[in-house]
């Protein structure tokens, strides 16, 4: 048994290590990979749809096929893999539609992803949507009505996931239940959008 006034010897190192480690090595490529590949291949598509095809309603299934891969894979897989986050919608025995925002506590020897993997997760969820923005408005000042319906698809699919992933993230680390959270919080926090990046 250790007598209390005994010093014990702290090894910072092996902290700053660990820290150093976590930072830099990316434990779910595949993971990675697919949470940008999807969404980076519709807004190639998109922006070279006249060589794809000439079809715009060809054009338009791919991309909303791509984004509809991208919005089922990063809510379902790359959410919870890579930052531990998770949102879903569900009906209660009311019929009232319930939307449950869960964070995975951090925790040493937990399946969260890195801190780099973080960053790829935020950076393409929030960057994304905003080139989608961007296509809004040169549809829109060049009067392509055809395309603006698929750009504004887009932006509802990939604004969906930022917007839940933020309400998971702010009831995180807050603590709130779901019920409590208001869409208010997210503009009295800007932290919480800030921070990620």
């Amino acid at each position: 048994m250790a007598d209390d006034t005994e010093d014990v010897e702290l090894d910072f190192a092996a902290d700053e290590q660990e820290r150093a480690r976590r930072s830099a090595v990316i434990r779910h490529p595949l993971a990675s990979f697919f949470h940008l590949f999807f969404r980076v291949v519709a807004i190639v598509a998109y922006l070279l749809s006249d060589w794809i095809s000439e079809n715009f309603a060809s054009c338009f299934v791919l991309i909303i096929t791509l984004l509809s891969f991208d919005f089922w894979s990063v809510k379902n897989v790359t959410g919870r893999l890579l930052v531990g986050l998770r949102w879903w919608n569900q009906i209660d025995d009311d019929g009232k539609s319930l939307w449950v925002f869960e964070a995975k506590k951090a925790s040493r020897g937990n399946n969260i992803g890195t801190e780099a993997e973080a960053r790829i997760f935020w950076l393409g969820l929030i960057i994304c949507p905003l080139i989608w923005i961007c296509f809004f408005f040169t549809s829109l000042f060049s009067l392509k009505i055809k395309w603006l319906s698929l750009v504004v698809a887009s932006i509802s699919l990939q604004a969906a996931n930022l917007y839940g992933y933020l309400r998971c993230k702010a009831v995180g680390e807050d603590g709130q239940h779901a019920d409590s959270f208001t869409g208010q919080h997210l503009l009295q926090r800007p932290d919480i959008i800030f921070g990620i990046l």
